[in-house]
């Protein structure tokens, strides 16, 4: 395994995290009131996420903000997310892709199907795609840690480390205690010292 070893290890601690997380988000009523990246509540939630240490606390703000931005208030856009997000629990990337396709072609100003999208792109390999979805769901959401840390997971597979420490950097400056992007930059920061020695 060598060299590679930490990546393989933080993939499959993003998968099962991710897994984790498609389930609970998949728990989100449909037609509930109106919110995505533009909902108000926003502001104070990111404002707690840089001020808060108590880590269950963090991690409840972390999965408020997910809720929100998940959650369109259209009903159409809520039964495909929502049948995107199993068709990814259970691995079926194609069918969550065409879910996904349909989301930013109906909404092309909800981030959050961009990237749903990003992610699928990233799972299956595809990642100038899923570096051009992630571009579309930070210009609607700049403060979107989990598009971050996915550009930077897409960097590390490209090659691209100096890159992609610069894209967990960004994502710990918003959430400061993402356990995945910290880890991740760490790796990074000690390969790239290395490098230089």
């Amino acid at each position: 395994m060598g060299a590679a070893a930490p990546w393989i290890i933080l993939k499959a601690v993003r998968i099962v995290a991710a897994t984790i997380l498609l389930l609970a988000l998949m728990a989100v009523p449909a037609g509930s009131i109106m919110a995505d990246q533009t909902d108000s509540r926003l502001d104070d939630l990111f404002a707690r996420l840089k001020s808060d240490t108590d880590q269950q606390a963090v991690r409840g703000i972390e999965m408020s903000i997910w809720r929100i931005w998940i959650d369109s208030g259209d009903d159409v856009i809520e039964t495909l997310m929502a049948q995107g997000l199993a068709a990814m629990a259970r691995a079926d990337y194609p069918a969550a892709l065409g879910k996904f396709d349909q989301i930013v072609a109906i909404a092309p100003d909800f981030a959050e199907g961009w990237n749903k999208r990003a992610t699928v792109h990233y799972l299956m390999g595809s990642y100038p795609e899923s570096l051009f979805d992630i571009d579309k769901t930070l210009a609607l959401e700049p403060r979107h840690f989990g598009a971050l840390s996915g550009r930077g997971l897409v960097y590390i597979e490209l090659g691209k480390e100096e890159l992609a420490l610069e894209s967990f950097e960004a994502a710990l400056k918003i959430d400061p205690s993402l356990p995945g992007a910290r880890r991740n930059a760490e790796v990074l920061r000690k390969r790239l010292k290395d490098r230089e020695i």
